[in-house]
């Protein structure tokens, strides 16, 4: 391949989504960044890297499609593609509503195979095409109270899966990151809700084996990795970035 990969990143504006394009660019990638919010970190990347932002709600298929329609036009293809956008949520499931729970799994679900569904075709084009979707330790061990979100995730690991089954003989690898805690604006708005924020988060880091949680820039490592060609081996499997803590059970 003689041009510059390019990496499209949902999500892109803050946490997760911010590391990783941090990352890929730094890695050579160009850049394909679809936030609904502004990407403020811009200027801050490598020189010589070709950035298209766009402003896109993921939950619509149509946003998504012009978006990847105009990046195709800007870079010729795509290489790779990292579906960071998500939401937390909590909920009981009896209060739920419908609306409530499409609100989530359009977010955390639906975006990720729309998303995909609008890339795919130029990754085909690709020869070293690949896919990483975001997904949580949530997907296969949950905490009370954050119904629907271990659902939705465990939606994200089962599209992973069949994704890469389906697209591995077409030259696509597919594989999921499962962060558990991470130390982003979700977790610091967690933490200013506790009554006491030092002593909640010492808590959380006391209940991991590294004891300390994750930084956006350790998953976006691993994001890294699976996207790169040391990875071309590695289709269908999902890697946790949790500092340990799914190895444990809840008493002990």
């Amino acid at each position: 391949m003689t041009h510059r990969p390019v990496a499209l990143i949902t999500g892109a504006a803050h946490g997760i989504g911010a590391a990783v394009a941090t990352r890929l660019a730094a890695d050579g990638y160009d850049l394909v960044l679809l936030d609904q919010d502004p990407i403020a970190y811009i200027d801050a990347l490598p020189a010589g890297v070709d950035i298209f932002p766009a402003a896109v709600d993921v939950r619509d298929a149509a946003q998504i499609d012009r978006a990847v329609a105009a990046a195709a036009e800007r870079f010729g293809g795509l290489d790779a593609v990292v579906t960071c956008a998500g939401i937390n949520a909590y909920f009981d499931a009896i209060e739920l509503t419908e609306g409530d729970w499409d609100s989530v799994f359009a977010v955390d679900l639906k975006a990720t195979w729309l998303t995909c569904r609008a890339a795919l075709p130029l990754l085909l084009a690709s020869d070293q095409a690949a896919i990483v979707t975001i997904s949580s330790i949530h997907a296969r061990l949950t905490d009370a109270g954050t119904f629907p979100y271990a659902a939705a995730k465990a939606g994200v690991e089962g599209l992973t899966r069949s994704l890469a089954l389906d697209y591995g003989p077409k030259g696509v690898r597919v594989n999921a990151v499962a962060p558990g805690w991470t130390r982003t604006r979700l977790v610091d708005d967690w933490l200013a809700r506790q009554d006491d924020p030092d002593a909640a988060l010492a808590a959380v880091n006391a209940a991991h084996p590294l004891r300390r949680i994750a930084e956006p820039a350790e998953v976006a490592a691993v994001v890294a990795f699976l996207l790169s060609d040391q990875a071309r081996a590695v289709t269908g499997a999902t890697f946790a970035v949790d500092c340990g803590l799914s190895v444990r059970t809840a008493i002990g």
